[in-house]
C-alpha cells in the first residue's frame, strides 16, 4: 500500500506536505508525491533557498526529524515564516520509513520518507501534539542550562566509574577532572536558581512547596514540559512517558509498561519520587499502600511518580500551593 498525493480539484492549489532531513552541514527536503529531493546548506543562505521553493505553495505540514539540536535554527526560521511544522522523534521516523519500504538510508531517501510521514500525520483524526509549538526565550534558555547540567552529571559519573578501576598513577588526573566538574555543576545550579527566580518565581515557588520536589525537578518540568497545567492528566502522563501502554494481541493480554516520552522529565520525577516516598507524608503513604497490596516496588515507584505528576499538573493549573488535605486524596 502506498501513500498517494490527493489530486486537487480543477483550479485549486494542492496542500503540500514536506519532509526535511537535517544534517550538520546541509539539509534535504522532499515534497510529498515528488520523486526528487532537493538539498541546501544548513545556514541562512540554505534557509532562503528552501523558502524560495516553498513560499508560493500552500503548505499543510512540514515534518523535520529531531537531530540533536541541529534542526533548531531551521525550525525557528520556518515557524517565523508562519509555516506549520512537526518535529518528530528519529526512532519513530525510522520505523515509519521501514514500514513504507525505505530500507536503504540516504539523506534524500530520508527526506522522502519524512514527506510520507507528513502525509500520515496531517491526516490524523487527533491533531493534538502534532505541530511544533515554539517556547519563550526564557524557557529555551532554561532548557539549555538543564541539558548542560545533565551532560556534566553524565561526565562526572563516567569519571567516577573510571576512578574505581584506575591505577593509582591515574587517580590524580581523574580527581582533578572530577573537581572541575563539581565546580561547573555547582555554578550551573546557581545559574538555574537565578533564572528560575528571575523568570518563573511564582511557579517555581508553588511547585517547590511539595516535599521532595526541589530546584532541579522544577527546572526540568518548567523547561521540558511547558504544557504543565494546560493539558489533562492522561496527556501529561504520555508526554512524560509515565502512561502504562497496552501490549495485547488477540486474546492475549500482555503486561502494561511505560516507555517513550520526555526522558529528562521522567528522570526528574523519579528522583523527586525517591525523596518524596521518604519525606512526603502523602506520597509515602501511597507507596506503602501499594507495596502492602503486593505491587512490586518498581511498579509502586512508577505509580508514585505518576501521582506526583498529576499533583504538579493540578497545582500549575489552579495556582494552589501544596496542600496535603487536597493533594492527598486517593489516586
Amino acid at each position: 500500500m502506498t501513500n498517494a498525493a490527493v489530486s486537487p480539484a480543477a483550479g485549486e492549489l494542492a496542500d503540500d506536505l514536506i519532509g526535511i532531513d537535517v544534517a550538520k552541514a546541509k539539509f534535504d527536503w522532499n515534497i510529498h508525491g515528488s520523486s526528487v529531493s532537493h538539498s541546501a546548506g544548513n545556514d541562512p543562505a540554505g534557509f532562503d533557498a528552501l523558502w524560495l521553493d516553498l513560499r508560493e505553495r500552500r503548505i499543510k505540514l512540514i515534518v523535520v526529524e529531531a537531530t540533536g539540536g541541529l534542526e533548531q535554527p531551521l525550525i525557528g526560521f520556518l515557524v517565523g515564516q508562519g509555516l506549520p511544522v512537526a518535529r518528530v522523534n528519529p526512532r519513530a521516523a525510522r520505523d515509519f520509513a521501514r514500514s513504507q519500504g525505505h530500507l536503504a538510508k540516504t539523506d534524500a531517501i530520508d527526506a522522502k520518507a519524512l514527506s510520507h510521514y507528513a502525509h500520515t500525520l496531517a491526516h490524523k483524526a487527533d491533531q493534538t501534539g502534532v505541530r511544533f509549538e515554539p517556547v519563550s526565550e526564557q524557557i529555551e534558555a532554561l532548557q539549555v542550562l538543564v541539558v548542560r547540567r545533565r551532560q556534566l552529571l553524565d561526565m562526572r559519573t563516567a569519571e567516577l566509574n573510571r576512578r574505581a578501576g584506575a591505577m593509582r598513577v591515574l587517580r590524580k588526573s581523574i580527581d582533578a577532572v572530577i573537581l572541575t566538574l563539581n565546580q561547573q555543576i555547582a555554578a550551573l545550579n546557581d545559574d538555574i536558581g537565578r533564572h528560575l527566580k528571575e523568570h518563573f518565581k511564582e511557579l517555581d515557588g508553588r511547585l517547590e512547596s511539595i516535599q521532595g520536589v526541589g530546584q532541579n525537578t522544577c527546572a526540568a518540568m518548567i523547561a521540558f514540559m511547558p504544557e504543565l497545567g494546560q493539558v489533562n492528566n492522561r496527556r501529561a502522563a504520555k508526554l512524560a512517558g509515565l502512561a502504562p501502554l497496552n501490549n495485547d494481541s488477540g486474546k492475549q493480554r500482555g503486561k502494561r509498561s511505560i516507555w517513550g516520552g520526555r526522558s529528562l522529565v521522567r528522570c526528574a520525577l523519579y528522583m523527586a519520587t525517591l525523596t518524596a516516598i521518604q519525606h512526603n507524608a502523602v506520597i509515602k503513604a501511597f507507596y506503602a499502600r501499594l507495596v502492602s497490596a503486593g505491587k512490586p516496588k518498581k511498579v509502586a515507584m512508577t505509580a508514585c511518580a505518576h501521582k506526583l505528576l498529576r499533583i504538579l499538573n493540578a497545582m500549575a493549573r489552579t495556582g494552589q500551593t501544596w496542600n496535603p488535605e487536597i493533594h492527598g486524596l486517593p489516586a
